[in-house]
C-alpha cells in the first residue's frame, strides 16, 4: 500500500459557487468529494488541509509554508500531491527547490483552470493524473496537468493556452 500525502491549499480546483452572491469562492474543500469518485486501489491518501486560498492571494510566507510542509511529508510518505491555484503554482514549485529540507519522494503539484463545480472542468482529470504521476516519477518536484508531467525548475504557466510549459 502506497502512502500519498494530499496537501490542499485551495485554488480554482476547490472553488464553490455561492448562489446568493453569484461568486465562486474558496470556502469549503471539495477534494473529499473528488477522491470518493476515484478507484484508488493500493493507495492510502492522507489529507492535510493547509489553507484554502486563491493563489493570487498567496504571499512569500504561504509559498514557504507549502514548500516546507510538502518537503517534510516526503520523509514519511511515498509521494506528495499538492492541490494549488494555477496562478502562483510555479512560484511554490520553485520555492520547494530551495527549502532546506531534502526531498525524498516525488512532490506533484496540480490544480485546475476551471473549478470542479463547473460542468466543463479539468479538475478530476488533473487530480487523477497527479495521483498517478506521484507513484511513477522519481523524487523531485513536478506539475501534472493536461496529460503532461513537467519537472521543476523552469515550469511556468502559459496563460495564452491555459496550461503549463517547460521553459
Amino acid at each position: 500500500m502506497k502512502r500519498i500525502a494530499l496537501i490542499s491549499t485551495g485554488g480554482t480546483i476547490e472553488k464553490t459557487y455561492d448562489e446568493l452572491s453569484g461568486v465562486l469562492h474558496n470556502e469549503v474543500s471539495i477534494l473529499d468529494i473528488m477522491l470518493a469518485g476515484l478507484d484508488l486501489r493500493g493507495v492510502l491518501v492522507e489529507r492535510l488541509q493547509l489553507m484554502n486560498k486563491d493563489s493570487l492571494e498567496m504571499n512569500d510566507e504561504d509559498h514557504t509554508l507549502i514548500a516546507a510542509t510538502a518537503c517534510r511529508a516526503t520523509q514519511t510518505h511515498d509521494g506528495v500531491v499538492v492541490v494549488h491555484g494555477t496562478d502562483r503554482l510555479a512560484t511554490t514549485g520553485e520555492t520547494m527547490l530551495v527549502v532546506a529540507e531534502p526531498i525524498r519522494a516525488p512532490i506533484v503539484l496540480t490544480g485546475a483552470m476551471r473549478p470542479y463545480a463547473l460542468r466543463n472542468t479539468d479538475a478530476v482529470q488533473n487530480l487523477t493524473e497527479a495521483l498517478c504521476a506521484v507513484q511513477l516519477v522519481e523524487a523531485g518536484v513536478y506539475v501534472a496537468m493536461h496529460n503532461q508531467v513537467l519537472r521543476f525548475p523552469g515550469v511556468t504557466k502559459d496563460r495564452e493556452n491555459g496550461t503549463f510549459v517547460k521553459l
